[in-house]
């Protein structure tokens, strides 16, 4: 039952995260429910309510109505125009990475749904109320859910302007970007062979018949569930090669497979998800890529903004001291796929998805540089050792390219000293 539960969870949360980005979803949620709670109301004619209730006049009801009508396809319109500018800012600003979560931010979509479903109820609701299908109870109805949906809108605008004005920016971007590499990073660290059995990874291409992808694109998801089942049917044992985020062709294998001979590709290829695009669900390498390219485009002389480089790299000693942190025993993954094997994710190249653009475009900043040494210091203070050695690497690189990037000798030797504990 663990099982299943851990199985439905993951499936459940990809698909979730797959709706969050369609902007489509939320609007016609509301939009049935706006049009489900015009006739609703219309139950109240039957109910007797008509003695204690207040009488509304007709005209007031109608003209309620098409105000809403009116003054919501205006706004609904202007928050898409609104939101398009944001994506384009965040785009422009940031990384084009970062867009599906600009998208997928709460409060803009519940606000355009909100909208959306304000005009489509004001529509029907006039068209009913204009021929006459409501008695004086079903009028009283519609007169009291237009009060309610003009206070649901008034107050989704006001916290729509507050966060129309952040959301785009880069600052916003980030923290944006960090959350979801923080989640990913999250749930690989108490998973970190997604239930298999782990292998390091530079055994995970060794032996075995190779399964290759049907398409070319990046691996988004991998259904151990399927790859299990697969394995039980062949009686055989499956070496992942493929994990999320990997770029696969038709000579880039999945997985190898190992104790039979006589198998069907297509039933172990089938659990992969391949998509042209990578997707930041199960995928820590491409959040931290995209935090990276903020900072590389920050960096750029076009941009010219070490700032937002600093900001990216304090984002990034808290995303690998979350990485090294305690584990939550509760929530440590079982290995309940036994016959399929997967390899852990290596630590060196979370480094160099990190930091490696990060040092070489910002070798010439000499406050970039040492804010960069701070931070592998501060790595390197931790108490696992293969975070101290890649610290450690990542600090000699990004001084040798400091010292041939600068050519103030003062600049030099503060990179030097803050880069003095790599030495050791």
């Amino acid at each position: 039952m663990a099982q299943l539960r851990r199985l439905a969870s993951g499936r459940l949360r990809v698909f979730l995260s797959r709706l969050k980005d369609r902007l489509w979803v939320r609007p016609l949620l509301l939009g049935v429910l706006a049009v489900g709670g015009t006739f609703i109301a219309r139950l109240a004619d039957g109910t007797g309510l008509a003695d204690v209730l207040p009488r509304i006049n007709l005209e007031s009801v109608e003209s309620l109505l098409t105000i809403m009508a009116s003054s919501m396809l205006v706004i609904a319109t202007f928050s898409v125009g609104a939101m398009v500018a944001a994506y384009a800012s965040a785009s422009v600003g940031a990384t084009p990475r970062s867009i599906p979560l600009v998208i997928s931010d709460d409060v803009t979509q519940n606000a355009l749904s909100a909208f959306i479903g304000a005009f489509i109820f004001s529509i029907v609701s006039l068209i009913s109320v204009q021929n006459q299908l409501f008695d004086s109870a079903g009028l009283f109805a519609i007169f009291s859910l237009t009060l309610l949906v003009f206070a649901v809108v008034i107050i989704t605008f006001v916290r729509w302007v507050d966060r129309i004005a952040r959301l785009g920016r880069v600052v916003n971007t980030i923290e944006k970007v960090e959350k979801a590499a923080t989640d990913t990073l999250d749930r690989r660290r108490h998973s970190p062979s997604l239930g298999a059995v782990a292998v390091p990874l530079h055994q995970a291409n060794k032996n075995g018949a190779p399964v290759f992808s049907p398409t070319v694109g990046y691996v988004q998801n991998i259904d151990m569930e399927t790859l299990q089942s697969a394995a039980e049917e062949a009686n055989c044992r499956v070496m992942v090669t493929a994990l999320p985020g990997t770029f696969v062709s038709a000579r880039r294998p999945l997985l190898r497979i190992e104790g039979c001979e006589a198998f069907d590709p297509d039933a172990f290829a089938s659990a992969f998800t391949i998509c042209p695009n990578r997707a930041f669900e199960d995928d820590p390498r491409f959040a931290l890529l995209a935090l990276s390219e903020i900072a590389d485009k920050a960096l750029s002389p076009g941009m010219n903004d070490p700032g937002t480089a600093i900001n990216v790299i304090g984002a990034m000693v808290r995303l690998f001291t979350l990485w090294v942190s305690p584990l939550e025993k509760d929530r440590v993954a079982e290995i309940t796929y036994d016959r399929v094997s997967v390899p852990t994710l290596a630590i060196d190249d979370l480094f160099d998805d990190a930091f490696t653009a990060v040092a070489r475009d910002g070798a010439g900043f000499v406050e970039v540089s040492i804010r960069l040494q701070k931070a592998f210091r501060a790595l390197a203070e931790t108490d696992d050792h293969l975070m101290v050695a890649a610290a450690k690497r990542h600090s000699r690189m990004a001084l040798a390219r400091s010292e041939r990037a600068m050519s103030f000798q003062d600049d030099i030797d503060a990179v030097r000293k803050a880069a003095a504990f790599s030495a050791v």
